[in-house]
Parts: C-alpha cells; structure tokens; sequence
C-alpha cells in the first residue's frame, strides 16, 4: 500500500491520471479507481498495489498511518480527544 498527498484537487487528479498511465504501460489491465470525480482521496486499485491520494487537509483528517502506529493499540496512551478503534464517528 502507498500513501501519498498532492497539494491540491488538480494536482491529485494529475497524479491519479500519470498512475493510470504509467500502470497501464508496465502491463496492469485491471486498473479500478474510485473517488476521481472530487479528487479528495481517490483509491487506484491495481490488484497487488494500491494507491490512496489524498489532498492533505483530507490525509490529515483520515490519517491512515496510524492504522500501522503501535500506540494505536494500547489503550493507554489514547487520550479522550483521541478516537479508538471502536470509535463509531469513524465508522460512519
């Protein structure tokens, strides 16, 4: 999995399309994207690797790093100001 950030809506969108191009040409014909429309996070699935682009006000509100950051497991070291894994605002 990669996680990336383009500076702006036109920038993530340039970058989705140089993805598609590119993955195109080493050979990949199942390339399925999602979210290229708004360009907030798009998802470029191509099968063994996926992409999430993000604009970075979007990647800061995900934060999908943390889903790999250990302290996200221990119960102590969240805050009450920090959503748990269990968290249903995060769910919806």
């Amino acid at each position: 999995m990669i996680i990336a950030s383009g500076t702006s809506s036109r920038h993530v969108s340039a970058m989705t399309e140089h993805l598609r191009r590119d993955l195109r040409g080493a050979g990949l014909k199942r390339i399925r994207v999602e979210g290229d429309q708004h360009c907030d996070w798009v998802l470029v699935d191509a099968g063994d690797i996926i992409v999430h682009l993000f604009r970075p006000e979007v990647r800061d509100f995900y934060r999908l790093e943390r889903l790999w950051d250990h302290t996200f497991d221990d119960p102590s070291t969240c805050s009450k100001n920090t959503p748990t894994s269990l968290d249903s605002s995060l769910t919806h």
